[in-house]
C-alpha cells in the first residue's frame, strides 16, 4: 500500500515538474504536451506494479 501511495505521488510531482521546466526553459515545446507525455509514461510503469 506504501508503494501504491509513493507512486501516486511520484505520478502527481513529475509531470508537474517537468512541465514547469518546459514552460520556463524551451518555449518550442508546450508544456501540456510534456506533461501528459510524462503521465502516460509513468502510467505504463505504475500500472503492473499496482495490478500486483
Amino acid at each position: 500500500m506504501l508503494v501504491l501511495i509513493l507512486l501516486g505521488l511520484a505520478l502527481v510531482l513529475v509531470p508537474g515538474a517537468l512541465a514547469y521546466l518546459a514552460y520556463r526553459h524551451l518555449p518550442a515545446r508546450g508544456p501540456m504536451t510534456i506533461g501528459v507525455a510524462a503521465v502516460a509514461a509513468m502510467a505504463s510503469i505504475v500500472d503492473p506494479v499496482a495490478v500486483r
